[in-house]
């Protein structure tokens, strides 16, 4: 695995904001659930892996023989720990995208014609 760098983890948020951009052109709900659809996933998505990253961070912060200690440290542990629940709390999310995809499965089409052409 090569290092990871400031870099390497910049250009996943950059990733994340051209996908921000194009959601916002209005593409088809189809299209843009199965784009989203990984971020969400409910073992390996977005607020699973961050809560994991903010725990990890804690815990290297925290066991780091160089981190004073101090309560200020100590609160500040404290608080991306709490992060990192409020994050993990997210991973039900994958469950709004299957209630949104069913919706448009059962939507009746929006094509303009007779009934019998639909």
């Amino acid at each position: 695995m090569p290092a990871l760098t400031p870099d390497t983890i910049r250009s996943a948020t950059e990733t994340l904001s051209r996908l921000t951009d194009y959601l916002r052109e209005d593409p088809e709900p189809a299209e843009a659930l199965a784009l989203v659809e990984p971020l969400l996933d409910e073992y390996t998505g977005l607020p699973v892996q961050l809560a994991d990253a903010l725990r990890a961070l804690a815990r290297a912060v925290q066991e780091h023989p160089d981190t004073p200690r101090s309560a200020e440290v100590a609160l500040l542990i404290m608080e991306l720990r709490s992060a990192a629940w409020e994050q993990a709390d997210q991973h039900t999310l994958h469950y709004v995208l299957d209630d949104l995809r069913s919706l448009y499965a059962k939507a009746p089409s929006s094509t303009v014609g007779c009934g019998r052409c639909r």
